[in-house]
């Protein structure tokens, strides 16, 4: 693996990876800020959501390809500052199940990752439930950078019973200018 690459180099050929090995992954979390808000928001880790359950050791062997080792609940590689996990079935935002696969091309490899708006559901989950106002600006973040359909974003929080929490997320987009 060469040392420099970015969090999007890296998730886009672990991803390709993990296709090439029939592992079916799909990218989620702060990783999906940082692809779509063009690194303003900077994570160092990879969450990559199962789509069915999946025996580490083929994980492991995959990983090893690019001289990722376990540690912990994590993939490391000593020339990378990123941080590699798999999290199991099912791919979802709050209570709900994803439905649509966002595909990023980056010559013949793909990256297969959470859409802006469920990545703005991603993050808006963790501060419904948990208070996380991190993941609120997150949020913010994408939006401002991204197409996000928030008609959808408002009847999933109403579904999530987040609908006064949605209304906090809201005035914080508009005082963003978004």
């Amino acid at each position: 693996m060469k040392k420099h690459l970015s969090l999007k180099q890296l998730a886009v050929t672990i991803s390709d990876l993990l296709n090439k090995n029939g592992i079916d992954a799909v990218l989620s979390g702060g990783a999906c800020v940082t692809i779509y808000t063009h690194n303003k928001y900077m994570s160092y880790d990879l969450d990559f959501v199962l789509l069915s359950p999946t025996a580490f050791e083929k994980i492991n062997k995959v990983m090893k390809q690019i001289g990722f080792k376990p540690e912990g609940k994590y993939f490391k590689h000593d020339k990378s500052p990123y941080l590699v996990d798999f999290l199991s079935p099912p791919l979802s935002v709050g209570e709900e199940p994803v439905k649509k696969i966002e595909e990023l091309k980056e010559g013949e490899k793909i990256l297969r990752l959470l859409s802006p708006t469920d990545c703005v559901k991603d993050r808006l989950a963790a501060f419904y439930h948990w208070n996380d106002q991190q993941c609120l600006e997150q949020a913010v973040l994408v939006c401002e950078n991204q197409k996000v359909n928030l008609k959808e974003v408002q009847r999933w929080s109403k579904k999530e019973g987040m609908s006064q929490k949605f209304e906090v997320f809201k005035s914080n987009l508009k005082a963003s200018g978004s």
